[in-house]
């Protein structure tokens, strides 16, 4: 991995609002699918007296049984006491659980410690995630991941990250970017260019610093082209195609497919309920194994994939048959293994693939940046940028944007005021 300059600005400034982890506070509200969740709400919600509601609740000094919060953005849930909760469970959605795994949240404000509700606001299908990882020392990992989901802002080892929005504001308004960015960026290059634009160039070119994640800018109209077409390529990936996609550069909107030879097929039939300890694979067979069930090809390069330290598909699997502790709502555990999950373990081998073989094109187009120059001191730096106006960013910018445009129902049925 190729080091930068202190000079190159740092995504802090480049993206100055940031978000710090949500923070369920319980392991249940989350799960693999969810009819799982269903199920455990339902338990809840018949527990036979106060004492044990109480116990599978998992009460913390945020949440308990009878503390007051607001409905969390755009989920009309109730606002009463979760101790006096009778009703249906509200409609899971889904969150990105760390860079790779997608899960099922109850989106009930009662059951979520920490739940970020300016994020809940600006999560929409225009919307892209930014989360800067905690770096790790001898690892290949990338600076900055990317979803489309509202992420949950936590590595498969539970480190935290920080969630940067592209946007500030619902319907792709206002980019999370420093002002005066991107018109002093397009006229010192020469070309028009977009917030999402810019979003592809950093994630081609984010980089561990020195200081923090560094994003070194293009000096000439074709570094910038080359570096926002791999971009946009790893932001298509990242999202699982549901942004970015074009599809005259190959880039179908959610359907990732790595090239023939090295897609992965269902080989031999996996079993309905696989055990913790049935997860192994060969090298030799690049294959993936599940008890007697096999997956392949595999790459190498899938299974060795980490996240916070973590191999991505070994913690995708522990999250999907692991069981619950004895007694809780999370020993609620899917019933089998379905369909669905075979081809979510499909997708994200392909992804892994896609990635590993995307990090090679953007190895190289780093150290052609280094050898031209890009990421020493020069003309495209933190100085500049201080030069420009431009930096320091105005303090209102790292704080969220008034978003409110509607009534948000606050605790017992009383309106937030925002």
């Amino acid at each position: 991995m190729h080091a930068v300059s202190d000079d190159a600005p740092l995504l802090h400034d480049l993206m100055p609002w940031s978000v710090r982890p949500l923070r369920i506070g319980r392991g249940w509200p989350m799960a693999p699918e969810p009819a799982c969740l269903r199920a455990r709400w339902t338990l809840l919600t018949t527990a036979p007296d106060d004492t044990t509601r109480t116990a599978l609740l998992h009460p913390t000094r945020a949440r308990g049984p009878h503390t007051p919060v607001a409905q969390l953005p755009g989920h009309h849930t109730p606002t009463t006491a979760i101790a006096r909760e009778d009703g249906r469970c509200p409609e899971p959605v889904r969150i990105q659980h760390g860079p790779f795994d997608q899960q099922w949240l109850i989106p009930d404000h009662r059951l979520i410690d920490v739940a970020r509700p300016e994020l809940w606001r600006i999560a929409d299908d225009r919307q892209v995630f930014a989360i800067e990882q905690s770096p790790l020392p001898d690892t290949e990992e990338a600076a900055v991941t990317f979803c489309a989901l509202l992420p949950d802002g936590r590595s498969p080892a539970g480190k935290p990250a920080l969630i940067r929005p592209l946007y500030r504001r619902p319907g792709g308004r206002d980019p999370n970017l420093a002002p005066g960015l991107t018109p002093w960026l397009a006229s010192r290059l020469g070309t028009d260019l977009t917030a999402e634009d810019m979003l592809a160039w950093i994630a081609a070119v984010a980089r561990p610093g020195h200081r923090g994640c560094a994003v070194p800018l293009p000096r000439t109209p074709e570094q910038w082209h080359e570096g926002t077409a791999l971009g946009r390529k790893s932001l298509w990936l990242h999202t699982r195609g549901t942004r970015y996609a074009d599809p005259a550069q190959g880039r179908d909107t959610g359907l990732l497919r790595p090239p023939g030879g090295s897609r992965p097929y269902v080989r031999a039939p996996l079993p309905a309920r696989p055990q913790p300890d049935d997860l192994r694979y060969d090298p030799q067979e690049r294959a993936l194994w599940i008890g007697t069930g096999q997956v392949a090809p595999v790459a190498p390069e899938a299974w060795e994939a980490t996240a916070g330290g973590v191999r991505v598909l070994e913690a995708w699997y522990g999250r999907r048959v692991a069981p619950g502790e004895p007694g809780s709502l999370e020993a609620l555990r899917p019933a089998a293994w379905t369909r669905a999950t075979t081809s979510e373990l499909l997708e994200l081998i392909s992804v892994l693939t896609l990635l590993a073989q995307l990090r090679e094109e953007l190895r190289d187009f780093a150290a052609r940046l280094a050898a031209a120059g890009v990421d020493r001191t020069g003309t495209a730096g933190a100085v500049t940028l201080r030069s420009a106006g431009i930096l320091p960013v105005p303090a209102a910018r790292r704080r969220p944007a008034s978003v409110l445009e509607h009534h948000e129902e606050g605790p017992d049925g009383q309106f937030a005021l925002l």
